[in-house]
């Protein structure tokens, strides 16, 4: 059974930092490209961010370009998104979700929900003082 887990997520002033894990278990992630979403209260969920399957190809959100990392470690079979002077803004529910890529190619991503197959629980953001 095709599985992502989510973890790391939790409360958080201003400023402050998380970084969130996503497990896979069932596949291997290797030939996975790997995204990020988030889903606030009241809204859509949007892509966040995405890491091609050999980790040179990544691409943001604008509202956090600069702030937030993606990686991921195919030995470990997870990735990350290190998500660094969190704002209010930033609260929200987050996924991450891994895909078999339509294109052949090893460095490209993409930050649309419907590309992607297998989706985490999600885990809960919440930037607050």
């Amino acid at each position: 059974q095709l599985q992502l887990v989510e973890s790391g997520g939790g409360l958080v002033q201003p400023g402050g930092s998380l970084r969130l894990s996503c497990a896979a278990s069932g596949f291997t992630l290797d030939n996975y490209i790997i995204g990020w979403f988030r889903q606030a209260p009241g809204k859509g969920r949007e892509g966040v961010s995405c890491i091609s399957r050999n980790g040179a190809g990544t691409n943001y959100a604008d509202s956090v370009k600069g702030r937030f990392t993606i990686s991921r470690d195919n030995a470990k079979n997870t990735g990350y998104l290190q998500a660094n002077s969190l704002e209010p803004q930033d609260t929200a529910v987050y996924y991450c979700a891994a895909t078999i890529p339509r294109w052949n190619s090893d460095t490209g991503c993409a930050m649309f929900t419907g590309e992607y197959t297998t989706w985490g629980q999600g885990t809960q953001v919440t930037v607050s003082s």
